[in-house]
């Protein structure tokens, strides 16, 4: 649609796919590309002739995670401010993706960071290329605790998510893949043709079925404590800005943790 500026919205068959559109940027998610990606899915949701939702990212990664050069914009806001803004934008929009009534995929090449991360991890399904490899460096680099969206243990299992988030390593695709995190890996080349390959052998299920028992495995785990432990963590990210590490890096400026992030994507 040529009312998206930073997201690619397409249309193949029964397959929506949208992708992070700042090739230039590393795909980094900021306040417009999130409000538009959250707009298209909105979109394809309401859309009854799509049966399948793929998020993508054009050029040679997936996203860098946060925008953090627009975050030095709000070094100075409030609690009640950063709250509402972190909500909204990340803890809001990926329940909402979780939340979709329609099978969603994420197609996942090179850097999958932070809040990438937790975005590719609200998908039903995660197809990644070879060179595709996963981080949160936020501890580290940040001083905070992890994204907003504590997904970590769920994908990855309690020792794993552990690992990854106290040493703020990459994890390559093909670790993802036998840990479980990634459902396929693919070469580079064949990435697109695989994942829309997927969608459409998905498609052909009957909607309301996929619906159903999408809302049932995810009352399975909400049961089992998945959202409670979801929304006690984003409180808890809320509370480590306070923190005297975060604050010395805002008070710095974010130049380091933006070249740290840089050095982590390559």
């Amino acid at each position: 649609m040529s009312d998206y500026e930073q997201v690619l919205y397409e249309r193949i068959g029964p397959v929506a796919r949208i992708s992070h559109n700042r090739p230039e940027r590393r795909n980094a998610e900021g306040t417009r590309m999130l409000e538009e990606m959250e707009r298209a899915i909105a979109e394809a949701l309401a859309d009854d002739s799509v049966r399948v939702l793929v998020i993508a990212g054009v050029g040679n990664h997936f996203s860098a995670g946060h925008d953090l050069k627009e975050g030095e914009s709000r070094r100075h806001y409030s609690v009640e401010q950063r709250y509402a803004h972190e909500e909204r934008l990340f803890y809001d929009f990926c329940l909402k993706l979780r939340d979709a009534p329609k099978p969603t995929i994420a197609q996942v090449q090179g850097a999958c960071l932070a809040a990438a991360f937790m975005l590719a991890n609200m998908c039903d399904l995660v197809v990644a290329s070879e060179d595709a490899f996963f981080a949160d460096p936020v501890v580290n680099t940040l001083g905070a605790a992890a994204v907003e969206v504590l997904i970590h243990p769920s994908v990855l299992g309690m020792r794993a998510a552990k690992d990854l988030l106290f040493t703020g390593r990459r994890m390559d695709a093909r670790e993802a893949y036998k840990i479980g995190m990634v459902s396929r890996l693919v070469p580079r080349s064949e990435l697109e043709a695989e994942t829309l390959a997927l969608a459409g052998q998905i498609a052909k299920a009957p909607p309301f079925a996929l619906k159903l028992v999408k809302r049932s495995l995810h009352r399975t785990m909400d049961m089992a404590g998945f959202r409670a432990g979801l929304d006690a963590h984003f409180d808890t990210h809320q509370l480590s800005h306070a923190s005297a590490a975060f604050g010395d890096v805002w008070e710095k400026g974010l130049s380091t943790a933006i070249e740290s992030g840089r050095k982590a994507v390559g």
